[in-house]
C-alpha cells in the first residue's frame, strides 16, 4: 500500500488552486496535479489518491466528476468542486465558489474522507454479520427535518442564511445570546449549529467551547458565519474546533448549502452508529460488554483487511492490554476488575470512530481495527482511550479507595502481503506501557 496517500488536484492552471496546493502540502496533505480530466485517470490508478479537488475552470464539471468516480471505484472519492455551482459540478461533496483556506480544506477533505469509509465499513459489517445469521438493517436517518440551531444576534446576513436553509426545508431555531443557545443544546438534538460572527466574535467562541467540552455536543458541526474577515486567524478557529467558516463575501445560499451539507453528513454518521449499535445485545456480540468477541472480530477482521487490499488504503491494529498496576492487582483479587468491565467496555466503543470496530479477545483484552488509518495515527488514537479511561475511577468496595485502569498499548500496519492473523499478532507483540 502507498504510504503517502495524495489529493488529487484536477486543475488546467494554477490560478484558482496554487496557493491552496501549497498549504495542503504543508498541512500534511500532499497534493498530485493533474492538467486534464485523462491525466486526473491515470493518477488514480497509479497513485493512493485519498480525495480530490476539481476547479471548474476550463473544465467541463459534471463529466470530469463521473469519470473520477469510475476510475476511483470500488474506492468511493470526495470531491471538492472549486469555481461554480451545483448544476455544474453534479454529484460532487462540497462545492464552494472560491478557493478555501489550507486548514479549511483539510478538514472538509478529512471529513468527507472518513464519511466515505464509515460508509464502506457499514457495508462490511453487514456482510459480517449476514455470514453469522444476523441482519443488520440499514442506517434510518429519520424523515425530520434537518435541525439547525443559529446563535447570535439578528443581522441581514446572517437572517439571510437562516431564511435560505428554512427555504430548502430546514428547521432553523434562533438564539440570540450564548444562553438561550445552550437551553436548545440541552433541550433537543441538533444536526449542525452555526454561530454569528460579528464584531465581537467572544460570543460564537465561548459557545464553541463549551460545545467542545461537552460529550453529547462534541460531533455537531459548528459553523462561524463572519461578518468581516479583519483580525481573524482561520487556522486558530478550525483548531479551535469549527468544521467551516464562511468568510464575509460568501453568498448566503452557498453558505446554506455548506451548511446543510455538514448537517447531512452529522445525520447520516449518527444513523450509521446507531445501526452499528443496534447488535450490540446481539449473542454474537460479548455479553459483559457489547463489543466484537474474539471469533466475531477475526471474521470481521479478514472482511477489513481485504477490503483494504482492494481499495489501497491503510489499515491499524490495535492491543490494549489492561495494565498490572497494583490497585488493579487489588481489584482483581476482589472482583471489582471484572465489575468494571461492562463501563470499561462501554467507554472503548464510544471512544473509538463510527468505522473503527472494537472487540474484546480475552477478559482483560482489548483489540480495535482502524480501516484508512497508518500506525502512527492508530497509536494516537489507542493512547488517546487509554488516557481517557485512565481518568476514570471505579468501585473498589467499601472503605476502599477507587480503582484506576490504566492500559499497554501495542500497534501495527498491516504490511503488503501480510495476513490478519500476523498483524494481530504484532500489534500484541508490541505491547508497551504507556
Amino acid at each position: 500500500m502507498d504510504p503517502d496517500p495524495r489529493v488529487l488536484v484536477v486543475a488546467v492552471d494554477d490560478v484558482l488552486v496554487g496557493p491552496l496546493c501549497e498549504g495542503l502540502d504543508q498541512l500534511g496533505w500532499p497534493t498530485i496535479t493533474a492538467r486534464t480530466a485523462d491525466a486526473a485517470v491515470l493518477a488514480l490508478k497509479d497513485t493512493a489518491v485519498v480525495a480530490a479537488v476539481v476547479a471548474l475552470r476550463g473544465l467541463e464539471g459534471q463529466a470530469t466528476v463521473a469519470r473520477l468516480r469510475d476510475a476511483a471505484a470500488p474506492r468511493y472519492l470526495p470531491i471538492l468542486m472549486i469555481g461554480g455551482d451545483a448544476v455544474e459540478g453534479g454529484d460532487v461533496d462540497l462545492m464552494m465558489s472560491s478557493p478555501p483556506h489550507p486548514a479549511q480544506a483539510a478538514l472538509r477533505l478529512e471529513q468527507l474522507t472518513r464519511a466515505g469509509i464509515a460508509e464502506e465499513e457499514f457495508r462490511l459489517r453487514q456482510a459480517t454479520f449476514a455470514a453469522h445469521g444476523v441482519s443488520l438493517q440499514a442506517p434510518d436517518v429519520g424523515e425530520t427535518p434537518l435541525q439547525i440551531l443559529t446563535a447570535g444576534a439578528a443581522d441581514r446576513r446572517f437572517l439571510a442564511m437562516a431564511n435560505a436553509l428554512a427555504a430548502a426545508g430546514a428547521e432553523v431555531v434562533a438564539a440570540p445570546t450564548p444562553y438561550t443557545a445552550f437551553d436548545y443544546l440541552h433541550e433537543r438534538a441538533f444536526d449542525a449549529a452555526v454561530l454569528w460572527g460579528g464584531q465581537d466574535h467572544a460570543p460564537a467562541l465561548s459557545i464553541a467551547s463549551g460545545m467542545k467540552r461537552n460529550t453529547r455536543l462534541y460531533h455537531i458541526p459548528l459553523i462561524l458565519y463572519l461578518r468581516g474577515a479583519a483580525g481573524v486567524e482561520l487556522a486558530d478557529l478550525f483548531r479551535r474546533g469549527f468544521a467551516d467558516v464562511a468568510a464575509a463575501e460568501t453568498p448566503e445560499d452557498e453558505t446554506a448549502e455548506r451548511v446543510l451539507a455538514l448537517a447531512r453528513n452529522h445525520r447520516r454518521r449518527q444513523a450509521i452508529r446507531r445501526a452499528l449499535d443496534s447488535v450490540r445485545g446481539s449473542d454474537l456480540m460479548d455479553a459483559a460488554t457489547g463489543l466484537f468477541t474474539r471469533d466475531l472480530f477475526a471474521s470481521h477482521l479478514a472482511r477489513v483487511a481485504e477490503g483494504a487490499r482492494l481499495r489501497n488504503r491503510a489499515l491499524s491494529v490495535c492491543v490494549l492490554r489492561v495494565a498490572e498496576r497494583e490497585q488493579v492487582i487489588q481489584a482483581r483479587s476482589g472482583g471489582w476488575l471484572d465489575r468494571a468491565m461492562p463501563q470499561i467496555g462501554a467507554m472503548v466503543s464510544r471512544l473509538v470512530r463510527v468505522e473503527d470496530t472494537a472487540a474484546r479477545l480475552g477478559p482483560e483484552l482489548f483489540a480495535l481495527v482502524l480501516p484508512a488509518t497508518g500506525a502512527a495515527a492508530a497509536r494516537m488514537a489507542a493512547e488517546r482511550i487509554s488516557a481517557v479511561i485512565a481518568c476514570t475511577a471505579f468501585d473498589a468496595g467499601k472503605d476502599r479507595s477507587p480503582f484506576v485502569v490504566e492500559f499497554d498499548v501495542g500497534v501495527a500496519e498491516m504490511q503488503d502481503g501480510e495476513t490478519p492473523a500476523a498483524v494481530l499478532e504484532r500489534a500484541s507483540a508490541n505491547l508497551i506501557k504507556v
